[in-house]
């Protein structure tokens, strides 16, 4: 097996500095989600779920429309946006950028971001002041309208099917981050089960390495107690998106992209227990 291979395995990490060992397993400080009341899951049928899928359906509409012409996706990322608000109006959960003096807005990132809800994705769009494309896992683009959008608006799909296959999704990536525009990544690779940081995978780390670019940490807090997996009913809250300090990647080799990814997950992990203290 070759060098670039071990990074890209899917193995757990090893502990990173500041954190225990047996912090990666330790159950989230967050209590398990409540059933919700019958208040809250009528809510729901009448109201949210309906609301946010005509939502979707519009502005995945529009999206659409204006990708025929929109070759930059500048149009469909603003699209995307003002998507991601109305959601998070409708929502009823006002979210909080904190440090976004910290966002090097001046040059091309891959911002890595724990993954606690569905609600992740209109959070880190309404926030983010800047275009950017995403890696996502390659079946969202069998979805209608989600999977319309991404394909037309230039996102990167990541190819788990192989080590091979899951090397040329982050190469694109990394592509992607050499022509100026940056990217964004959830390394856990799916959603957490119970509010627990997950085991993170290298490649959001591989990718900046490769392009010579910074990785910035994104803590998201609340939108697990909001909407989480497996509860189809989603209960307002206020949410939060903390910006970490930018890890430089200059000098860097793709074998570092381990050790690296450790250090992002140390940071995600302190301030994301920082906010349940």
């Amino acid at each position: 097996m070759s060098a670039t291979d071990e990074t890209l395995k899917m193995d757990e990490p090893r502990s990173p500095p500041g954190v225990p060992p047996e912090a990666l397993h330790d159950v989230s400080p967050l209590a398990p989600p409540p059933v919700p009341s019958r208040f809250w899951r009528w809510a729901n049928y009448l109201f949210f779920i309906p609301v946010l899928a005509l939502a979707t359906v519009f502005f995945g509409t529009v999206s659409l429309l204006c990708g025929v012409w929109d070759k930059d996706g500048r149009q469909q990322h603003a699209i995307a946006r003002l998507w991601a608000q109305v959601m998070l109006r409708v929502a009823m959960s006002p979210v909080a950028l904190e440090h976004a003096e910290r966002l090097p807005v001046d040059q091309p990132a891959v911002y890595a971001s724990n993954h606690l809800s569905y609600y992740d994705t209109p959070v880190v769009f309404a926030k983010l002041p800047f275009q950017f494309r995403i890696l996502a896992k390659a079946p969202l683009w069998k979805i209608p309208f989600i999977g319309w959008y991404l394909q037309r608006s230039g996102q990167v799909p990541i190819d788990q099917s192989s080590t091979r296959a899951g090397v040329v999704s982050l190469g694109h990536g990394a592509k992607t981050l050499a022509g100026g525009m940056p990217m964004v990544i959830f390394p856990e690779g799916g959603r957490a089960f119970n509010g627990e940081l997950q085991p993170m995978a290298a490649g959001a780390a591989w990718m900046a390495i490769k392009a010579q670019v910074p990785l910035v940490p994104l803590t998201l807090v609340g939108t697990y107690e909001m909407l989480p997996i497996h509860v189809y009913a989603l209960k307002p809250r206020p949410l939060k998106l903390i910006v970490g300090e930018p890890i430089s990647t200059v000098g860097m080799v793709t074998r570092d992209a381990e050790a690296l990814t450790e250090r992002l997950r140390a940071v995600i992990y302190e301030t994301y227990v920082a906010e349940h203290e």
